[in-house]
């Protein structure tokens, strides 16, 4: 293949990769739409654009600001965190099972958040700003445990053992949750059963606020490290030699991976999976290079998450299903499918 052939694919490609971000986005703004209108009380297009132009009545503005729009931004918010954390770790491992929920660093950020709030009378009473900050040192804690147990001197981390060693310790840190359960009363429990359940439990404009310096400072820096990771994708002996600092870089997208699994998992409960069909769906559309595969991952994970809870909110009203269990029922069959086709 000629020089001039391959640069004229790589700009098919490219143009290819644009058409299907256009895509999302539009789909992402027509689950929006649909999502804004769905609940025990329905609001017409005309209504809906008379709310958001100010003037609707006051129980509509109630409903759609104070209600339903914050929910639909934090799904929005977490859905890309935990894509493209779940990307991130994807290309690090290089193992394509990785997800923060499957290695267990959403539970070891949802126990950290579970002990934070038993301190407080009531649950709405809890930090929120501080729930994060929280939920990133459990995490990043969770995450070291799981690197330093899956590590074998002269072997490094073989995909199946850290995919083993992140299940085990998920399991550990839920049991732990679970135990912790006995000591708390009703409204806590109820609490922690919420979010084993993966449902979005912040559901207010302050939540939107504390996840949101996370997602705006994380997301661009991985997108801005695509480059780095297209070279770690090569090997640890290819990227040394092409002049990357690979531990260096390595440890740096981790921290920045845990850091925004933490803050979704902060606001949203323990919901899996995203992680794992983001990355793998954007793959697919736009190839693996990073450049398109991150913003394609962010996308799709606001999409999932967006119309998993849209799902969850209207099919069994006025009673909801848990966001994490529309996802995981997605989620689970393309894990199996996935894990029959891993050879190592």
């Amino acid at each position: 293949m000629s020089k001039t052939t391959a640069i004229s694919f790589d700009e098919v490609r490219r143009k290819r990769g644009f058409r299907v971000l256009a895509v999302i986005a539009v789909l992402i703004v027509a689950a929006f739409i649909i999502s804004v209108n769905t609940g025990y009380i329905r609001l017409t297009p005309l209504e809906l654009l008379h709310t958001l132009l100010g003037r609707g009545t006051d129980k509509q503005e109630l409903i759609l600001f104070d209600f339903r729009l914050p929910r639909i931004v934090i799904s929005i918010l977490i859905g890309a965190g935990l894509a493209v954390s779940g990307a991130v770790m994807q290309g690090v491992f290089r193992n394509d099972l990785a997800d923060p929920g499957i290695l267990g660093i959403n539970a070891g950020a949802g126990l950290m958040v579970m002990l934070l709030i038993s301190f407080y009378p009531a649950t709405s009473a809890a930090p929120v700003f501080m729930l994060p900050l929280v939920a990133f040192v459990g995490a990043a804690c969770t995450a070291a445990m799981i690197y330093a147990l899956a590590y074998k001197r002269h072997q490094g981390i073989s995909p199946i053992r850290l995919l083993l060693t992140g299940v085990a310790v998920a399991a550990g840190m839920s049991a732990a949750m679970i135990v912790l359960t006995l000591r708390l009363d009703p409204d806590k429990y109820q609490f922690v059963a919420t979010w084993l359940a993966g449902s979005i439990w912040g559901t207010s404009w302050k939540f939107v606020l504390s996840l949101l310096p996370w997602i705006l400072i994380l997301l661009p820096y991985v997108i801005y490290k695509a480059r780095v990771m297209n070279v770690l994708n090569l090997g640890d002996q290819t990227a040394t030699g092409l002049g990357a600092a690979v531990t260096k870089e390595q440890f740096r997208l981790l921290g920045a991976a845990v850091g925004l699994a933490a803050a979704s998992v902060a606001v949203s409960g323990g919901i899996g999976f995203v992680g794992l069909i983001g990355p793998h769906l954007a793959r697919r559309l736009v190839g693996p290079k990073h450049q398109l595969m991150l913003p394609a991952s962010a996308l799709l994970g606001s999409l999932l998450v967006l119309t998993a809870d849209t799902i969850g909110r209207w099919i069994l009203q006025p009673s909801e299903i848990p966001t994490g269990i529309v996802v995981a029922v997605i989620g689970a069959p393309y894990f199996l499918y996935l894990l029959a086709r891993t050879k190592s």
